[in-house]
C-alpha cells in the first residue's frame, strides 16, 4: 500500500482542484511526509519547504494556475508547489546535474513564471504581470508570496510603493515566519508589537493623560495624534497607507481559514494584502526546534535527524574566515563585521557571540550594508563586510561610488566564488573577478589554499583602501592556515612547479588541477593570487621564457582574470602567445562542482588536454 495515496493521484493543480475540501488537510500531511523523506534522500531546502505546504495547496486549489500566475520569492519555499506541479518524481534528482532546479525556474515549468534565487524581488514581477494583463485586457489573477525576511529589503518596499498607486488587480502575500534563512533583524511586526506593548509607551501614555487631562479639547487632540502615529506604521495600517487593502493576519497552517480567505480575495479588485503566519519546519519537531540547522541540509536520516559531529580536519573557507575574523578583531578594535542576513552563512557566529557591538546584521539589504560600511570607514572604523558573491551583484554601485570612489578603506570577505554545486547559477559566483577587475582604488586577491586565504584577509584587512578577497564554498586542499596575521606583499605571485615552453597562470582554487596538469605536461605552474594589482613583474618573465601562457580561472572567462594578463601583455609589448580557460558565456547549471568543473574543461585532465590541442596549433 502506498504511504501517500492522496498525493500520488495529484499530478497537477488540475487534479488537486477535484479534491474535496475536507480532503486538503490529509494531502498536506502525506505531501509533508514526502517532503521530509525526499529531502533526506537527496538534501535541499527543509524547515522553509515545511512551512508553506498548506499555502501552496491553498494557491493551487483556489486560483486557476498556471493561467493564474503564481510568484514565489527567493525559491526556497518551493518544494511542495513544485510536487503539486507535476515535478513529484522529479524530486528524486532535486538539485543534482539534470535534475529538478531547488528554485523556480521558467524553462523548467509553466507554473514558474518567473525565476528566483535573490531575494525581494516577487512584488515587482508580479506588478509587471498584472499591469501586463490589465493592459491587454486580461482578467487573469496574479499572485505574490514574500516572507518577512525579504520584506527588509528595500526592492519589496519600491514594489509596494509602485503596486499601491498602480490600477492593477495585485495580492501580496506576506508568509510570516519571524524568520528568512536566520531570525531577521528589525522584523517589522516583532518590533513594533514590542513597542507599542513596551512599559516605555504604556507610560509615557499614562504620563501625557494626566499630563493633558486638564484640558480636555488637548487631551482628545493627543488621542488623535497617538492614534495616527500608530496608524502609521502598525502592519496592517502600514500597508493600506501603501494602498493595499490589508487582510490578516490569519494561520498559514489552517487550509479552513486559508482556503476561503483566497476566495474571498480572488474576486476583489485593486491591490490586496494578506499576511499570513506560519511556522518554518511545521510538522517535523526536529526541524520546528532548529529551522536554522534545517534551513539547508545534506543527506541525512529523516527518523533520527541531523547528526553534527565534530567534522573532519579540513576546514573550509567560510571557517578560515570566521577564525580570522574573530583572531583580527582581538587585535585591532577597529574592525566592524557586517552581514547581509548571512550571519550562519557567512561563519560569523563565534563573531557576533564575542564581539556583539562591533556585529551588525542589516537585513536582506546588501546596498545598505556597503554604504554602512563606508559610513563607518568615513570615521575611523575599518568595516569588513562578510557577503556572497552572487549577493555582492546587488551592490554594485554603492562598491563603485560610495566606497571605491571615496577610496575607504572597507574590506569585502566574498564567499561562494566560482561554482557553489547544487544551488546552480542564481549563486554561482561566477561575474565577480569581471566586474571587480574593473573598479579603480580596488585591490582584488583569491587565494589557492587555506592558509593563503587567512595571509590574503590580512593583507585586505591592513590595506588603507578597498579590497576584496574571493573565496570558494566548501573544503580547501587542505593547507593549515597559520595562527599568525601575516600579509603578503602586494600584487605578487609565485612560482610554484618549474617546466618548460607552457606555463600556466592559476587564479585561486584552480591552482590544484593546474599543479598536476603541470606534472602531465611539465608546464610552469604560477599561483597568480592578486588580479589587481596584477604581476607584471611575473607575467614578463613567464612570457620571456615560454612559447605559451595559459590562465585559468573558476570565472567567467570573459573580461575575468585572463583578459586582465592579455592587458598587462600588450602594454609591455609582449607578444607571447597566450589561452584563456575559464567558465564560458553561459548561465551553469546546478549539479555536483567537482562534475562540472569537469564538464566545463576546469579539472587537471582537461586542462593538460585543452593545452595539448594548444600546443599542436
Amino acid at each position: 500500500m502506498s504511504a501517500y495515496p492522496l498525493l500520488e493521484t495529484i499530478d497537477d493543480p488540475a487534479a488537486l482542484r477535484q479534491l474535496e475540501r475536507k480532503q486538503l488537510p490529509q494531502l498536506a500531511q502525506e505531501l509533508r511526509e514526502f517532503l521530509i523523506e525526499s529531502v533526506s534522500k537527496t538534501g535541499g531546502h527543509l524547515s522553509s519547504n515545511l512551512g508553506t505546504v498548506e499555502l501552496a495547496i491553498a494557491l493551487h486549489y483556489v486560483f486557476d494556475t498556471p493561467e493564474d500566475r503564481l510568484v514565489w520569492d527567493v525559491g526556497h519555499q518551493t518544494y511542495a508547489h513544485k510536487v503539486l506541479t507535476g515535478r513529484r518524481d522529479g524530486m528524486a534528482k532535486l538539485r543534482m546535474l539534470g535534475g529538478v532546479s531547488g528554485f523556480p525556474r521558467r524553462n523548467e515549468s509553466p507554473y514558474d513564471t518567473f525565476g528566483t534565487g535573490h531575494s525581494s524581488t516577487s512584488i515587482s514581477a508580479a506588478l509587471g504581470m498584472a499591469i501586463a494583463a490589465r493592459d491587454k485586457g486580461e482578467a487573469r489573477r496574479v499572485v505574490a508570496v514574500i516572507g518577512d525576511g525579504a520584506m527588509t529589503a528595500g526592492m519589496a518596499f519600491e514594489a509596494l510603493n509602485n503596486a499601491g498607486v498602480a490600477d492593477a488587480s495585485l495580492l501580496v502575500i506576506l508568509n510570516d515566519n519571524d524568520m528568512s534563512i536566520s531570525p531577521p533583524v528589525g522584523a517589522l511586526n516583532k518590533y513594533l508589537a514590542r513597542l507599542f506593548s513596551g512599559h516605555a509607551f504604556n507610560a509615557a501614555r499614562r504620563a501625557g493623560e494626566k499630563v493633558l487631562g486638564v484640558s480636555p479639547s488637548l487631551l482628545e487632540f493627543a488621542k488623535r495624534t497617538e492614534e495616527h502615529i500608530k496608524g502609521m506604521v502598525t502592519p496592517g495600517t502600514l500597508f493600506e497607507e501603501f494602498g493595499f487593502n490589508y487582510i490578516g493576519p490569519i494561520d498559514g497552517h489552517d487550509l479552513d481559514s486559508l482556503v476561503p480567505t483566497l476566495k474571498n480575495i480572488a474576486e476583489l479588485k485593486g491591490p490586496q494584502f494578506l499576511h499570513v503566519i506560519t511556522k518554518k519546519g511545521q510538522g517535523y519537531k526536529l526541524a520546528e526546534a532548529d529551522p536554522v540547522l534545517y534551513h539547508g541540509v545534506s543527506r541525512f536520516d529523516s527518523e533520527n535527524g541531523i547528526r553534527q559531529g565534530k567534522g573532519g580536519s579540513r576546514l573550509t573557507y567560510t571557517q578560515v574566515f570566521g577564525d580570522w575574523l574573530c583572531d583580527m578583531a582581538a587585535q585591532d578594535n577597529r574592525l566592524v563585521a557586517i552581514t547581509p542576513a548571512m550571519k550562519e552563512g557567512s561563519g560569523m557566529v563565534r563573531f557576533a557571540e564575542e564581539y556583539p557591538r562591533r556585529f551588525h546584521d542589516v537585513g536582506i539589504a546588501e546596498q545598505h550594508a556597503l554604504t554602512f560600511a563606508a559610513g563607518l570607514a568615513c570615521e575611523g572604523a575599518k568595516p569588513v563586510v562578510a557577503i556572497y558573491s552572487t549577493f555582492l551583484q546587488r551592490a554594485y554601485d554603492q562598491l563603485i561610488h560610495d566606497i571605491a570612489l571615496q577610496n575607504l578603506p572597507v574590506m569585502l570577505a566574498i564567499d561562494r566564488g566560482g561554482l557553489v554545486g547544487a544551488d546552480g547559477a542564481t549563486h554561482n559566483g561566477a561575474f565577480d573577478l569581471s566586474y571587480l577587475a574593473c573598479v579603480p582604488n580596488l585591490i582584488v586577491m583569491a587565494p589557492a589554499d587555506e592558509n593563503e586565504c587567512r595571509q590574503m584577509l590580512t593583507t585586505a584587512f591592513q590595506h588603507d583602501g578597498p579590497s576584496a578577497v574571493r573565496y570558494p564554498r566548501g573544503h580547501g586542499p587542505g593547507v593549515t592556515p597559520e595562527r599568525l596575521l601575516t600579509p603578503l606583499p602586494l600584487g605578487k605571485g609565485e612560482i610554484r612547479r618549474s617546466g618548460t615552453r607552457v606555463a600556466l597562470l592559476a587564479f585561486g582554487t584552480l591552482l590544484a588541477p593546474a599543479l598536476e596538469a603541470g606534472e602531465r605536461l611539465n608546464a610552469t605552474v604560477a599561483n597568480m593570487r592578486f588580479v589587481k594589482p596584477l604581476d607584471h613583474a611575473l607575467l614578463r618573465e613567464l612570457a620571456f621564457g615560454h612559447d605559451l601562457l595559459v590562465s585559468i580561472e573558476e570565472n567567467t572567462v570573459i573580461g575575468g582574470a585572463g583578459a586582465e594578463v592579455a592587458r598587462s601583455l600588450e602594454e609591455q609589448g609582449l607578444n607571447t602567445r597566450l589561452a584563456r580557460l575559464g567558465l564560458p558565456d553561459r548561465f551553469t547549471e546546478h549539479g555536483d562542482s567537482a562534475l562540472l568543473l569537469a564538464q566545463l574543461g576546469l579539472d587537471a585532465g582537461h586542462i593538460a588536454e585543452s593545452v595539448k590541442r594548444l600546443i599542436l596549433e
